[in-house]
């Protein structure tokens, strides 16, 4: 039996409210699908399972505050149907008796003297509960998404017919169904007297969620805990509140960092004329929707020069550099409430530019709407941060850690310019880096920004 537990979302988290359940107990759970939702003191998270199984019964009340690594419900192991092998490629058990969907039939009685031999006879689904139902009215039952136990046989000897059949899919059909929807959802619907039949589900599986249910309420969108349950619920924060919060963990986060880290700096000028260029003709010949922005290339670049510098991807811990498996890349957003979260793009080098961009714009979007899940905030080697949108035209940060590097990018300015002996205005960037003289020196820096620089000349490359 396994235990989901409150995540560690980074360097600088102690603690995390549990904020929602996007799933109830007795549901089935795989690996890597959100169960829940968690507030830290930057940003509302979706928090996927690392178990695969059946969600147990919550330990912890929504709305309760608990330090990382604090159980927050068991996961049961996934039952088994006889005659299948799990992931592990072992023969599967008996179900057990709560989660089996028919009764185990008896035992065959030993014979007491060999048969003559027979015909072979088809057997019977050890799962399907239809003992005694020819192969048609099988199928039929289960197209019809019928339970074995909720059919009666009518025929001779208590035979399941194909008019039991239909009987059964008509009152099924005339039944109203049970709209899926998370326990906090349904206990806001009661509150705030929505119905949750008319709410359009964004969970998973299209489950209501809290906050379906409140965009559905007139009126106010929050509603007063019951009685019942204000003294085990902490009240939401406000806007303010959590901005406050934000810039506290982010306060104390930077602070450790510039103290313990032994930061060096180093920046250079990238002639950016021939990207600009590319991208010009690329987004001429392109539809709207497929169009690319500076900043694609930008973290594309920062993303190749990782995978061909090495020494500056990866982290620094128990007093030693260990290289990242891949390069994943950590982009600063701010966030409108105040306050900074680095979403993760994942293998961010064996992207193309397209598919960078799309990821790129759908995490922006979702840091800033409090959608990001637990996997896209954690694991980043390297952080790339860009003010050029600000009209900032250098920025040198602090290293996230146990990252060894970070990676600046201003506005892309036109400036004057030398090139081939002549004077003109060419547009330029400035690319700064801020690394870990612990891991590095200022060469594997200067190497890495020159591999910036080399590839933003060939934009073909990327």
């Amino acid at each position: 039996m396994g235990e989901f537990t409150m995540p560690s979302l980074g360097a600088d988290m102690d603690e995390g409210t549990l904020v929602e359940w996007l799933v109830a107990p007795g549901d089935r759970v795989g690996k890597g699908d959100p169960v829940a939702v968690v507030e830290t003191a930057k940003s509302t998270i979706e928090v996927e399972c690392f178990e695969t199984g059946i969600m147990g019964e919550p330990l912890v009340e929504v709305g309760t505050t608990v330090p990382v690594g604090t159980p927050l419900a068991l996961v049961e192991p996934a039952p088994q149907e006889p005659g299948k092998t799990d992931e592990a490629g072992k023969p599967g058990k008996e179900l057990p008796a709560r989660h089996a969907h028919a009764p185990e039939p008896p035992e065959p009685p030993a014979p007491a003297e060999p048969a003559p031999p027979r015909a072979p006879v088809q057997p019977a689904a050890p799962d399907s509960g239809l003992v005694e139902a020819g192969p048609l009215v099988r199928h039929l039952a289960e197209r019809s998404g019928i339970g074995p136990g909720s059919l009666h046989g009518s025929g001779p000897g208590g035979r399941v017919t194909r008019t039991d059949v239909e009987q059964a899919a008509a009152a099924t059909a005339a039944r109203p169904a049970r709209v899926r929807a998370t326990p906090l959802a349904r206990r806001l619907a009661a509150e705030l007297d929505v119905d949750l039949a008319a709410v359009t589900g964004t969970g998973k599986d299209r489950a209501v969620r809290a906050a379906d249910v409140r965009k559905a309420a007139p009126g106010p969108a929050t509603a007063p805990p019951s009685p019942s349950r204000a003294a085990t619920v902490r009240p939401s924060r406000s806007a303010q509140d959590r901005a406050a919060a934000a810039r506290r963990a982010i306060a104390g986060l930077m602070t450790r960092a510039h103290r313990d880290i032994p930061h060096y700096y180093l920046s250079t000028t990238v002639d950016m004329a021939a990207a600009t260029e590319w991208l010009h003709e690329r987004n001429r010949r392109s539809p709207v929707t497929e169009r690319l922005l500076p900043a694609a290339v930008l973290l594309k670049a920062a993303a190749l020069a990782a995978r061909e510098v090495p020494e500056l991807n990866g982290f620094w811990s128990d007093d030693r550099f260990t290289a990242g498996e891949g390069v994943h890349l950590g982009v600063a957003v701010s966030l409108r409430g105040g306050g900074l979260v680095a979403p993760v793009v994942h293998d961010a080098d064996a992207l193309g530019l397209p598919g960078l961009m799309t990821s790129l714009k759908d995490l922006v979007a979702r840091a800033r709407t409090g959608r990001l899940r637990g996997s896209e905030v954690v694991g980043a080697t390297i952080t790339v941060t860009n003010l050029g949108d600000q009209g900032v035209e250098a920025v040198f940060g602090v290293i996230h850690p146990p990252q060894v590097a970070l990676v600046g990018f201003g506005r892309i300015a036109d400036r004057p310019r030398a090139v081939d002996g002549l004077l003109g205005v060419r547009p330029v960037v400035t690319a700064t880096l801020s690394a870990d003289h612990r891991a590095t020196d200022g060469a594997v820096g200067a190497r890495y920004l020159a591999v910036v620089d080399r590839l933003l000349q060939n934009p073909e490359q990327l």
